[in-house]
């Protein structure tokens, strides 16, 4: 079920994010507008679109979130992998997206109080930036 459900799940957002379903929608609400004075305004009219609508944004929402969880997943994997190869990096920090928000905002916090220090003393390698700042800046400067 799983297989089949990403299967289905990816061709269809890989479908929607095309210019060319982009434009079938834009046709079928511009036939809709258009069928107005057809149907003189009728609730009935308006509730066609806006049913088909509904439809259509409450299956996407689920479809995005199976999207999103998928390369979330696949970058944190990702991320782990380099983690575990890079010799000075420390594993501890594999797998943290399974922590709380609380507790990531504190690792985040240690490693920015980390980083102060480090810059403070001048433990930092020849050749880096001070700060992100400095980093952003000398980024800029290149365009």
């Amino acid at each position: 079920m799983d297989r089949m459900f990403t299967r289905v799940a990816t061709f269809i957002a890989l479908a929607a994010g095309q210019p060319l379903s982009f434009i079938i929608a834009f046709a079928v609400i511009l036939a809709w507008a258009v069928t107005g004075p057809m149907f003189g305004w009728s609730d009935t009219w308006q509730l066609i679109v806006n049913t088909g609508t509904t439809i259509v944004t409450f299956l996407m929402v689920f479809l995005i979130q199976n999207s999103q969880n998928r390369d979330a997943a696949a970058m944190q994997a990702k991320l782990d992998e380099l983690l575990r190869a890079m010799g000075k990096a420390r594993s501890q920090f594999i797998g943290i997206e399974h922590l709380t928000d609380r507790q990531i905002e504190q690792i985040r916090a240690a490693l920015e109080r980390d980083a102060e220090k480090s810059e403070a003393t001048g433990k930092r390698k020849k050749g880096r930036a001070k700060s992100a700042g400095d980093t952003v800046d000398r980024l800029l400067d290149r365009f």
